[in-house]
């Protein structure tokens, strides 16, 4: 997907084996990742002051809800995608246009999200 390319992604993932392989098929996608959180706090941080065109939230980080840092972004504009084994219907009205991927997912399915947060395929989740 050329559309993608050169765009810069934030992750946030406790797991530091999933962060990794998701790094390495954003790589594969030609894009970049602009940072990593592996906590509530960090990802609140990086939320604030990271420049992304997009981010990918697990949403529990070590019996956290990473929603707190997935509604800065969502104020700021910036297109989410949900990882997690959670339901969708768990999501926070203003997050719940974003996709959510369940774990385990495929390369194809992240491009895929991506491409349509980044409105290349549909509409971005932005704040209603």
């Amino acid at each position: 997907m050329s559309e993608l390319i050169g765009k810069r992604v934030l992750i946030v993932e406790d797991e530091p084996i999933i962060s990794m392989l998701l790094e390495d098929m954003i790589d594969d996608l030609g894009m970049t990742v602009s940072a990593r959180a592996a906590t509530l706090a960090e990802a609140r941080e990086l939320a604030r002051v990271n420049v992304c065109d997009a981010a990918i939230l697990d949403i529990n980080l070590r019996g956290q809800m990473s929603y707190p840092a997935a509604e800065i972004l969502a104020l700021r504009g910036v297109p989410l995608v949900f990882v997690t084994g959670y339901a969708r219907d768990q999501v926070p009205p203003l997050l719940a246009n974003a996709p959510v991927l369940p774990k385990p997912y495929q390369a194809d399915q992240i491009a895929a999200a991506l491409a349509t947060v980044l409105g290349t395929r549909g509409a971005p989740c932005r704040p209603a």
